[in-house]
């Protein structure tokens, strides 16, 4: 494994290095760089998002340039709800809007757990969508 394919904080996670990970993990997302945040994920990761299963940095790469081409101004927090040796559970909101205009919000919860150079090789996500009016955001800024 090169030096480059190391991610700190390793496990196992601390609160204070938990609290670390969830934040470089918000802080990727918001980027909406796939490339990016496909990076944090070793190359045989598998997810469940939603209703769909993946496998490998190229399938996540493809699902969140998809992502955010239709989930427009997304905007992301994400919270550390629990940790143990090298898994980490978060509770997450987000918004954004369609190309009729229309805000949605969408709630969360993830199960991660990472390899031991702190890349992700699993994560589990269950998520649900609301409309909201532009008038109800929180996640501005």
């Amino acid at each position: 494994m090169t030096a480059d394919a190391v991610r700190p904080p390793l496990p196992p996670f601390t609160e204070e290095s938990a609290l670390a990970k969830v934040q470089a993990a918000e802080d990727a997302w918001n980027s909406r760089d796939p490339e990016r945040v496909a990076l944090a994920y070793t190359e045989d990761s598998v997810w469940r998002n939603r209703d769909r299963f993946l496998s490998g940095r190229a399938e996540i790469r493809a699902l969140l340039a998809d992502k955010w081409r239709r989930e427009l101004d997304y905007r992301l927090r994400k919270e550390l709800w629990a940790y143990t040796g090298n898994r980490i559970s978060v509770r997450f909101e987000y918004e954004w809007h369609d190309t009729a205009g229309q805000w949605w919000r969408s709630h969360g919860n993830e199960q991660w757990e990472f390899d031991p150079d702190g890349l992700m090789r699993r994560r589990e996500a269950s998520i649900n969508d609301v409309p909201i009016a532009a008038s109800e955001r929180r996640l501005v800024g």
